[in-house]
C-alpha cells in the first residue's frame, strides 16, 4: 500500500512538473509567421545563448518557465527561440543554426544576448527587451505595452 501511494505521488509530481514547465516554442520559422498572422497574434522572438549567457538563463529561468508566463503566452503570443549554443556538446544541426543566422541578420544585427523582439502579425518589429530583474507580471506588461 505504502509502495502504492509512494509511486503515485511520484507520477503525479512528475505530470505536474511536465505540465507547468511544458512551453510552446515554435520550431519552423515560415511556420511562426504564417500562423501569427492568421491568428493575429504577436511574435516574442528570443535571442539566446542558451549556454554561455548568463542573462540568457536567468530570462529562461524567471520569465520562460514560470508558470504565469507559460499560461499567458499559450493564449496570447506565438514563441519563437533562435539560440546561439557555444559548447560543441550544445551544437545545434547546421540547418537550425543556418536558420537562426538567417533570422538574426535581419532582427538581432548586432549580436545583443538576450535580445527579445517582438513582432506584430507583419512580422514587423514593434518592440525590444532585454533581461531586467523584475516581477513576471511586469514583464507581460512590458510586453503588452508595445
Amino acid at each position: 500500500m505504502n509502495r502504492f501511494i509512494f509511486l503515485s505521488l511520484i507520477i503525479l509530481c512528475s505530470l505536474k512538473v511536465s505540465f507547468v514547465s511544458a512551453q510552446n516554442w515554435q520550431s519552423d520559422w515560415e511556420e511562426t509567421k504564417l500562423k501569427s498572422k492568421q491568428t493575429n497574434k504577436k511574435i516574442v522572438l528570443v535571442f539566446s545563448g542558451s549556454d554561455w549567457c548568463i542573462p540568457c538563463i536567468k530570462l529562461e529561468k524567471e520569465i520562460w518557465t514560470n508558470p504565469e508566463f507559460i499560461s499567458y503566452a499559450e493564449e496570447n503570443y506565438l514563441l519563437f527561440r533562435a539560440d546561439f549554443p557555444k559548447r560543441k556538446k550544445n551544437k545545434l544541426p547546421n540547418e537550425i543554426q543556418d536558420r537562426n543566422d538567417q533570422i538574426a541578420s535581419v532582427y538581432n544585427p548586432n549580436g545583443y544576448f538576450p535580445l527579445v523582439v517582438i513582432l506584430n502579425s507583419n512580422v514587423e518589429v514593434i518592440g525590444r527587451l532585454g533581461y531586467d530583474k523584475i516581477p513576471v507580471k511586469s514583464y507581460i506588461q512590458n510586453i503588452e505595452d508595445f
